[in-house]
């Protein structure tokens, strides 16, 4: 018998369906549900008998502490899949060095991430910020000459991290008539998005020539603040920052003050050093900010994704073969 861990909300929801699927797949399987209270927990009998692990949206964040003890105290566990793209929390380098197979969810939300992530960049090419101050005020205050916003045909956008995310998100500029330049350490394949494609050591060179600086990288050892104070002074006056990663890519007070200052144009930021943002934060109060709550995923479609990735990957597991998304180091 095979044992898989779920949320309550998953069990009540999705949990027949589960069982029903693994029959088809010739799986016995008993799911076994982690408690609705947050401070509740498995017994660790029921712990030792589990194999297998599913980290769904709903248990994130008012249940993961519990779910993470779960696991935790689980030797047995064989494969943790999660809802989420990102594995820079600890306990999955911890589930790695104990040789459970980690897969992810990356790609169900590449579509969302890249539609909002465009949204903030043509908010800041039209000069929305402008148009909402006046909106608040009530104020009429069309633009004119020489005020009028640049072209965007023709401007280079660096998208620094070519994965699901980034990739889609080049599609979409691409669309708009910008130059995508990728960033990603594999080499260029047949239909990526990309006019050029460059390694990461070559972000420095590339800086000097970009309108639109995107990142869609994971956090790893090599890219927490690499974005720094140097690397933002060779951006062209006027260059934009769009963020859908992590907020500790950026020196976020290096990145303030060259907002401030109007060296960068404006910057588009769903992720941050800190989160919540701090209320303090001047990022709230710049007018050529643009401020989401690490939110750029949202849509009604990502848990039906994420559970059809989980429910082929299933089947892979069982059949022994690779497993889709599957993660090999944290840094991966």
């Amino acid at each position: 018998m095979t044992t898989l861990l779920v949320s309550s909300r998953l069990h009540a929801e999705r949990g027949a369906d589960i069982a029903a699927h693994a029959g088809r797949l010739g799986i016995p399987l008993e799911l076994v549900v982690l408690p609705a209270d947050p401070e509740g927990r498995l017994s660790d009998a029921d712990c030792a008998r589990l194999d297998l692990a599913f980290f769904s949206q709903d248990v994130f964040p008012k249940f993961s502490r519990q779910f993470f003890s779960t696991v935790r105290k689980a030797p047995a566990l064989q494969w943790l899949h999660v809802f989420n793209a990102g594995v820079d929390h600890p306990i999955y380098t911890e589930m790695l060095e104990r040789g459970v197979r980690l897969t992810t969810s990356a790609g169900s939300t590449a579509a969302p991430i890249a539609q909002t992530a465009i949204t903030g960049l043509l908010m800041l090419a039209r000069n929305f910020p402008r148009w909402l101050t006046a909106q608040r005020e009530r104020r009429w205050d069309p633009m004119r000459p020489p005020d009028f916003p640049r072209d965007l045909v023709g401007q280079t956008a660096v998208v620094f991290g070519l994965g699901s995310i980034g990739s889609e998100i080049a599609r979409l500029a691409q669309a708009l008539g910008l130059k995508v330049i990728g960033i990603r350490r594999s080499p260029q394949q047949p239909g990526d998005p990309v006019d050029e494609l460059y390694p990461p050591d070559r972000l420095p060179q590339l800086l000097p020539h970009c309108d639109w600086l995107i990142i869609a990288t994971p956090l790893t050892t090599e890219t927490r603040g690499l974005i720094d104070a140097g690397m933002l002074a060779r951006l062209p006056q006027g260059a934009c920052i769009i963020n859908v990663a992590r907020g500790e890519i950026i020196d976020e007070t290096a990145m303030v003050a060259a907002l401030r200052e109007q060296r960068l144009g404006g910057a588009y930021l769903d992720v941050f050093e800190k989160e919540p943002l701090p209320a303090e934060s001047p990022l709230w109060d710049l007018p050529n900010v643009l401020v989401t709550p690490h939110n750029s995923a949202a849509a009604a479609g990502n848990d039906e994704r994420v559970y059809q990735m989980f429910l082929g990957n299933l089947g892979c597991w069982h059949q022994g073969k690779p497993l889709r998304n599957q993660v090999r180091t944290a840094s991966s």
